[in-house]
């Protein structure tokens, strides 16, 4: 019998992977590479090996522990600074490494042990670019007593509920009865006051997470 054909015009997600233990590594990288969704382009054991190549990827899969004494607020920045974004893997031992994930800015952490379905689906929805709020990206927010206050008005908090979860400025300006340009007076009135507490939300995604951190959207687990 032969074979299906895969359709030409789908396209993988582009996958990073950075793990320093060569036997992990190659294992996550068969389990990924048999969903033909997503495309692993690169394995390596350091952020600094993966910055170095000339590659373009959707989404890094980023070890929380690497050997080689980087911490995961300096490899998260290296990655966003390379132009990926990052989901985390742990092992689920060191709950102060995932907080500090977490607080730079990562679309989620999920654990090695994960059932390997759930890992594939959460590095599907991060390489969209969504936040995956799974239960160890939740306990590490949850555990952080340092996320700053941003100190938003009512009105503030119902326009980056409704903004955040994927409404246009339009729509929202409908919902809530005001004009677009004073939706989008709010909206970057809001980044302003995360910025100013150290939780910068530059993009809609950032604005999801602050959102999410401070409890205004539903938890999506």
């Amino acid at each position: 019998m032969s074979q299906p054909q895969r359709d030409p015009s789908h396209v993988a997600l582009q996958i990073a992977l950075v793990e320093d233990h060569e036997i992990v590594r190659a294992g996550i990288a068969e389990l990924l590479s048999r969903d033909g969704d997503i495309d692993v382009v690169a394995s390596v054991g350091t952020v600094a090996e993966l910055t170095a190549l000339d590659v373009t990827v959707d989404l890094v899969v980023l070890d929380l522990r690497l050997e080689d004494g980087s911490i995961p607020v300096d490899n998260v920045a290296a990655i966003r600074a390379w132009g990926s974004e990052a989901l985390v893997l742990t092992a689920g031992d060191d709950p102060k490494l995932a907080r500090s994930a977490a607080r730079a800015g990562v679309l989620g952490v999920i654990r090695k042990a994960a059932p390997p379905a759930d890992l594939i689906d959460a590095i599907l929805r991060a390489g969209r670019g969504e936040t995956v709020p799974t239960t160890d990206w939740a306990a590490a927010l949850d555990a952080d007593t340092e996320l700053a206050d941003a100190k938003l008005s009512a009105r503030e908090r119902e326009i980056l509920a409704l903004y955040a979860s994927g409404q246009k400025a339009q729509s929202v300006a409908f919902s809530t009865g005001l004009s677009k340009d004073t939706v989008s007076h709010y909206i970057s009135r809001i980044r302003i006051k995360y910025a100013t507490v150290g939780r910068p939300a530059a993009t809609k995604v950032d604005l999801l997470k602050r959102a999410i951190e401070d409890g205004l959207m539903p938890d999506e687990r």
